[in-house]
């Protein structure tokens, strides 16, 4: 029998060829189960790696002595929470709200180069203006849903590409230290040896296998898998502590205004911005979905009530704490690679995470991860960040006007970023939003890129 003979029969116990494609249609419930869940598992691990980055920039992370340590648990538990309800208003929609597509939302990369030096050692404290920014980040990325198709014209490949390919050059820095065992290590002797080294390599070595050498579900959740190999490791060296798993309670409600409510310019300045961004890569990831799981264009309506529950999503999220929330991508390879259009299925995987985000034992269970091991998995994801965005720059005409752009972008803003201390005499927050990299980069991209005529050749 062929590959495309078995395909067929399970194509065919799922829906014909038209349900599969129609987003309103429900498979049965034993696939329609392990679809959703297969769902939450291919974003579980980057849909909580952006807190534990916070906490552990806020000084209350991983190996850290602060008393303030368990606030990680409530930053993961808001992560799967309001991830799930966000999910939840694209799938099933309020109004004009929602695509009412199978679009998976989560905390978004996007917005962690400018929360890291927002938070930087002030502990809990940094909370407040963080959560406040990410509120008002969301209502403004909400009233992007009114005009977002007028504005994608300012932002080509050439723009959004530089823009990603920023993301993932910011974070690729945090990926190395965690590796080598994190922030609290930095300075000491246990910091790069060989002991933290190892359960890192392995989960990169694992995840490069499952998915080279794999298809299918495994190939989707290779990165999972390679944190659980890792995992193992570092458990037979004596790296994982459940300590805490046992002092956290089965069940708990999110917080309103848990961290005060406090606007820090910076913040509020960077997260509208970073909201245009992850407002033009929900308006792809819409498309993306349409195109690979119905074979057809998103409409208008669509792609405005995308925009509309990415919005919604954030800022409900930052009133109880959580993080910015934005589509996310690899879940938009998965309805293409499955051929499940059902925005059914990716409500069960909602509702799951929702549970998950109730319970903070389960939180407590991955702070049991090791830093080191995390760190070999956001390695591999922050990599896929920057050749993300290498990607969207091959569509790119590379002729001198284009070259001459991204050139003095990637110059000014990458420079700032590895030398912030060239802008001490500015205020903190012009230092806060300049040397994130991220800004000045999508300011020089955008602005040279209306400015300069096409016949500058």
């Amino acid at each position: 029998m062929t590959n495309k003979e078995i395909e067929g029969m399970t194509d065919a116990s799922i829906g014909t060829p038209e349900q599969l494609r129609d987003p309103n249609y429900t498979p049965p419930m034993a696939k329609a189960i392990p679809l959703g869940i297969q769902h939450v598992l291919a974003m579980f691990v980057s849909n909580v790696t952006p807190a534990i980055i916070v906490a552990g920039a806020a000084g209350f992370g991983f190996g850290s002595n602060s008393p303030d340590f368990p606030e990680m648990l409530y930053l993961i538990q808001m992560s799967m929470l309001f991830a799930g309800i966000a999910t939840l208003f694209q799938t099933i929609g309020m109004g004009p709200v929602g695509a009412r597509l199978p679009i998976v939302q989560g905390t978004s990369f996007a917005f962690v180069p400018i929360m890291i030096p927002a938070v930087a050692g002030l502990g809990v404290a940094g909370l407040g203006g963080l959560m406040t920014g990410v509120l008002i980040g969301g209502i403004f990325h909400f009233c992007l849903g009114f005009f977002v198709g007028r504005i994608r014209y300012a932002l080509p490949p050439l723009v959004t590409g530089l823009i990603v390919l920023m993301i993932g050059l910011a974070l690729v820095r945090v990926g190395i230290q965690y590796a080598a065992g994190g922030v609290p290590k930095m300075g000491k002797p246990e910091f790069g040896t060989v002991a933290m080294w190892t359960p890192a390599l392995v989960v990169v070595v694992v995840t490069l296998g499952i998915k080279f050498f794999t298809k299918g579900f495994m190939a989707v959740a290779a990165v999972l898998i390679g944190i659980i190999a890792g995992y193992i490791v570092a458990m037979m060296m004596g790296q994982v502590n459940f300590g805490n798993v046992g002092r956290a309670a089965m069940f708990s409600l999110p917080v309103p205004f848990k961290y005060g409510f406090e606007i820090n310019w910076a913040i509020v300045i960077g997260m509208c911005f970073m909201a245009v961004v992850s407002a033009i890569e929900t308006v792809g990831d819409t498309s993306g979905i349409t195109k690979g799981g119905a074979g057809r264009e998103a409409t208008d309506k669509e792609v405005a009530g995308a925009t509309f529950a990415d919005g919604l999503g954030t800022a409900v999220a930052g009133v109880f704490g959580g993080l910015p929330n934005t589509s996310f991508s690899q879940n938009v390879g998965l309805v293409a690679m499955t051929g499940v259009m059902s925005r059914h299925v990716v409500t069960i995987g909602a509702i799951f995470l929702i549970v998950c985000g109730l319970i903070p034992k389960i939180g407590a269970i991955i702070n049991t991860v090791p830093i080191n091991v995390l760190g070999g998995g956001v390695i591999v994801m922050f990599g896929m960040v920057c050749a993300s965005g290498v990607n969207m720059l091959s569509e790119v005409k590379w002729n001198r006007r284009n070259m001459v752009i991204f050139a003095i972008a990637l110059s000014v803003s990458f420079g700032l970023q590895l030398e912030p201390s060239a802008l001490q005499h500015l205020g903190k927050t012009a230092q806060i939003l300049l040397t994130s990299g991220l800004l000045p980069a999508a300011f020089i991209a955008i602005v040279l890129n209306l400015v300069l005529p096409e016949d500058i050749d």
